[in-house]
Formats: C-alpha cells, structure tokens, sequence
C-alpha cells in the first residue's frame, strides 16, 4: 500500500525571522525537513507531497525537491487564497493563510491513500515515523492517528509556544485543546499564559501529552475538513484578518461529532523545532549529535 507524506511548508515562519523552512541547519547543509523525509523513506513511505506557496517553488525545488525526487515519487500542492473551498475570497489586506486545515486541503487533489502530516520546520524522529508507518497500514474508514509527545520536551527556552494539549484514555484521543502562549519558567515549571486575566498563568504538567502537527488520516478527512473550513470561513465572530482552522480544532470536532476515533502512537523520539532564530543553535547542535552517533550518514 502506498503512503504518502504531507509536509507543510507555506508557513512565513514570522517569529523565526525567515523562511525556516530552507534554512540550512545540519552539518552536511542539510534543511531540517530532510530528516523527517529521510526517515519516513526509511520507514516505508513511498510519496512525498510538498505544500508551499507559489512564489517559493522554484526555490524550493532546486534545494529540497528535486533531490527528494530521486528516491520517492514528489507531488506539490499551492497554499494560496484561490484554493479555499467555496470560492472564498480573502479580505482586502491579508497575507497570513488561513491555517493548517487549509494547508491539507490545498493536496486533496494529489493525495488518493492513507497520508501522514508533519510541519516542515520541525524534527520528530526515527521511532516516531515507524509507529506512523504501521498504523497507516491498517487505517481505514473514518480514524486517525497522531504521535504524541511530553509537553517539556517541546517547549523553547526562548519565548512562547503553541501546542495541542491532549487528554488520552485506553490509548484513544479524548480532547485536544490548541493552547497559544506556553512558557517554561525558572522555577522548572511549564504554565499556560493565554488567559490575560491570570497573570500567574495555568500550570500544565510536564508530561501532558502534545500533538505537535504529526497526524496520521484516511481519505475521508479531506471531504470532512472542506464541510468544516467552509463553515469556519462563513463565521462572523472571527478576526477577519488573523483568523486560522487548524488541525487539533477539526480533530476535536470529528471527534466529538462525527464519531471519528483517533489512536495516540506513543514514541520515545525527540522532538525539536525551530520557532525562534535563537533556537536554532540548539537544534544545530542536538543534529550534529545525532550524525555523530551514526543515526544519520555524514550527509543525508
């Protein structure tokens, strides 16, 4: 059975400070999402669909595509204001895309099987592509997946995070709440900073489990995801102008209303990213590790 990859890419990576996406960071000039591309080839995928903005394509081929071409059939997909369903049409003035519910979307036409999804822009791991590989294998219907992990091994030392705070039982996911201004503080705890009221902020456990955008679906996902994003986009009640549906809020919603069980795969994988430019050194460092340990060749 084929198994396709869904990376996503279009982000403008704006507290980063540039386009993370292509930046150069493993000891060999190695961009991060090669490592997820490298070992989910590794792991039995066998497609790759890449979604980017237009402008960034021939960019984007010549230092990523191209050469992921060579070992694994290579789609794109357009994360642009044309794409939205219903003939939406963005308001006058804004640029930031309407999240990443669209960003999948944006493939439907490319992507025919079971898919995983993960962000360009950030390391999941060896482990956690191979229990994705599995539960892909026997994925049917209306279920998903997602790889979780702890909540304090993907926070940043360098300013707030957003992350998709979960509530598991008997290995099924019961909720999932998009939570915006994580942050770890100098006592060692991990608290929530959404609430302006509470300026003390929620105390969140350091083992919480988090989905990080690595999701695992079935076909079905792309017919229900466009019935919600166009009710999503008819709604009043949003800013206009920096309004996103994003993946966890659909998840949550099939969940509860559709019926729509999603397996949480558990990994002891590291996850590391790149939301700020001061973590980039980090990053730097934990990959040179990995390829000196023999995780990785001298260049991918």
């Amino acid at each position: 059975m084929s198994k396709t990859l869904l990376i996503m890419a279009a982000g403008m990576g704006s507290r980063y400070g540039g386009n993370k996406q292509v930046d150069r960071i493993g000891p060999g000039g190695e961009i991060l999402m090669e490592y997820g591309i490298h070992d989910a080839v590794q792991a039995g995928f066998d497609h790759v669909v890449f979604v980017i903005k237009r402008s960034m394509d021939e960019m984007f081929r010549e230092m990523v595509g191209d050469k992921v071409a060579e070992k694994v059939r290579v789609d794109y997909a357009y994360q642009e204001f044309d794409s939205l369903p219903g003939g939406f049409q963005a308001p006058e003035g804004r640029t930031k895309p309407y999240g990443t519910v669209h960003a999948v979307l944006s493939a439907k036409d490319v992507i025919d099987g079971n898919f995983a999804v993960i962000n360009a822009d950030d390391y999941y791991g060896q482990d956690a592509f191979a229990a994705m590989s599995e539960c892909l294998d026997r994925m049917e219907g209306k279920r998903a997946s997602m790889v979780a992990y702890d909540l304090c091994n993907t926070v940043s030392p360098n300013g707030t995070v957003t992350r998709g705070v979960c509530e598991v039982k008997d290995g099924l996911l019961q909720k999932v709440v998009e939570t915006y201004k994580i942050r770890p503080m100098e006592d060692g705890t991990i608290r929530d900073f959404g609430d302006e009221k509470n300026p003390e902020g929620v105390l969140l456990r350091h083992d919480a489990p988090v989905s990080m955008n690595f999701w695992g679906f079935t076909p079905w996902i792309m017919e229900k995801g466009e019935e919600r994003l166009k009710a999503f986009l008819s709604r009043t009640d949003l800013d206009p102008m920096k309004c996103e549906y994003v993946l966890p809020t659909l998840v949550d919603e099939l969940m509860h209303e559709d019926g729509m069980p999603v397996e949480v795969l558990t990994t002891h994988a590291v996850w590391f990213g790149m939301t700020y430019r001061e973590d980039r050194a980090l990053v730097q460092e934990e990959l040179r590790k990995l390829h000196e340990k023999g995780v990785y060749p001298d260049t991918l």
